[in-house]
């Protein structure tokens, strides 16, 4: 059995649009019975190429992504089972990147995965067909920065200074309010609400709630030992049944008994933890 889990940033001028790539490897023995996955919301929109070809089983439905797959914000729990031998090579943007780069409100791929190649082209396919020959995982990393700078070349939106805000707020949601960021961003409650929503494909008040859920969700792995009300604590909730909401909406899961369920890192002896 084999498990590798990598989180690594982008070189400094691409960070305007990529918090950071993530590699995900597994290989499992042929007589190993394939755990399935309880993918839950995170702050994120991704793009995630296959260099080895794969089938992704979902609850209702199994996709097999032609070279790449896109999503959008999820605010739903997935369950996904992944082949024997399986490596994700992923793209995660930052919050109102994808926006720019595509043109197009990321409201039209909220809880929504799709094909890449439907939108991004024959790019798509190319950059997959490099994956496949690649060797090491720094080669991984300079094929997908190669991808980006090439999707930058042809952005469709200019830059706005409500984007550095909507980095901000998946950064330092913790220490200002809401009515900070909106004040920053020199436009009305409802005026912020819509932008944020075309950028980001939710509201600011929902993505807030999905990247605390988030964070409380990797501390656990993180650091199993730590009880849950000082999670929540740590994380911005007011008290253990504020998180327990939280939960129980994105999940259909207490805390308890979504952290008890099995996983493919977890089978490895390896946890969520980026």
């Amino acid at each position: 059995m084999f498990v590798v889990l990598k989180e690594i940033p982008p070189r400094f001028d691409l960070t305007e649009y990529i918090q950071f790539y993530r590699i995900i490897h597994f290989e499992f023995p042929d007589h190993f019975a394939l755990p399935a996955k309880a993918y839950p919301p995170r702050p994120e929109h991704c793009l995630q190429f296959f260099p080895i070809p794969t089938n992704l089983t979902y609850a209702d439905r199994t996709i097999t992504p032609k070279n790449a797959l896109l999503s959008g914000q999820h605010t739903v729990l997935n369950y996904r089972t992944v082949t024997r031998k399986f490596i994700g090579a992923q793209v995660i943007f930052q919050p109102s990147a994808l926006f720019r780069l595509l043109g197009i409100p990321m409201s039209e791929l909220f809880n929504e995965t799709i094909e890449a190649s439907d939108v991004l082209g024959d790019e798509v396919n190319f950059t997959n067909e490099k994956l496949c020959f690649a060797t090491q995982y720094s080669e991984i990393i300079s094929i997908l920065e190669q991808f980006v700078i090439n999707l930058i070349k042809k952005q469709k939106k200019q830059s706005d200074p409500f984007d550095t805000v909507a980095q901000k707020i998946l950064t330092t949601y913790e220490k200002q309010s809401l009515d900070w960021f909106v004040s920053n961003a020199c436009v009305s409650h409802r005026q912020f609400d819509r932008k944020f929503s075309d950028r980001v494909g939710v509201g600011a008040k929902e993505f807030i709630r999905v990247a605390r859920f988030y964070q409380a969700y990797l501390m656990k792995n993180k650091y199993p030992e730590m009880d849950w009300l000082s999670i929540a604590l740590a994380c911005g909730y007011y008290d253990y049944q504020h998180m327990t909401r939280d939960y129980r909406e994105f999940t259909g899961y207490t805390p308890v008994r979504f952290f008890a369920l099995d996983s493919p890192e977890r089978t490895l002896g390896k946890e969520e933890v980026y």
